[in-house]
């Protein structure tokens, strides 16, 4: 078997094709995906929410690529796609999911803003990890979860020739599952099932050296 069909294995379990709906507020984890970006906009712009909060400091990756946080890189792209600007929140403290989260909830309560439900955006094959934080680390939220239409191949085809390389977009994957197992058992998230399946093709790559975004 080839990386291709180890690494879509990982992708098939990380999205969970959540169906779209109309929430209070469109809240966006920013990362180096500004495709995340583009598709909170159009979700805006079809009518899916009241305004927009783009989450995110300088992450591990990002810290490295702009000059600039990953709220305020969102929230030029959201505004160049023509959301109104004081439509959009920026939040750029945080700089993993779980800040994402803690400090999304203190901007919020600070600026006295108390939605009732929220329509979340991630990158496909951070779905179902950023699923699983919201749902232990703001259990009283109603939310959805959503991503960029795209498949496996097509972020292949990205990731050949953008700001990182498919090699760490694989890489990336096997972390998150990672994650996913070890924040589970931690109490960080909330447990989630792992098929033997996704766990031999995580191995798989971890022994072909996709280890680089694994938690030491």
């Amino acid at each position: 078997m080839n990386i291709d069909y180890y690494g879509k294995i990982l992708w098939d379990y990380h999205r969970l094709n959540q169906k779209v709906k109309k929430c209070d507020i469109i809240l966006g984890f920013g990362s180096h995906d500004l495709h995340v970006a583009k598709k909170c906009a159009k979700l805006f712009l079809d009518g899916y929410g009241d305004m927009i909060i783009f989450t995110g400091g300088f992450g591990r990756i990002t810290k490295d690529l702009w000059n600039m946080t990953e709220a305020e890189k969102f929230a030029q792209i959201a505004i160049d796609m023509g959301v109104p600007r004081d439509k959009i929140i920026t939040e750029k403290q945080a700089t993993n999911t779980g800040e994402n989260i803690s400090k999304t909830k203190e901007l919020l309560n600070k600026l006295n803003l108390h939605p009732s439900s929220l329509l979340i955006v991630d990158k496909p094959y951070r779905e179902r990890r950023t699923f699983a934080t919201i749902k232990k680390q703001w259990p009283e939220i109603n939310f959805a979860i959503t991503s960029p239409s795209y498949n496996y191949e097509e972020y292949c085809k990205f990731y050949s020739h953008g700001e990182i390389s498919k090699e760490e977009f694989i890489s990336i994957m096997v972390g998150d599952l990672q994650r996913i197992d070890l924040y589970g058992k931690n109490g960080f998230q909330i447990e989630q099932e792992i098929p033997n399946e996704v766990l031999h093709a995580y191995n798989k790559l971890i022994s072909l050296n996709f280890n680089k975004h694994l938690c030491k």
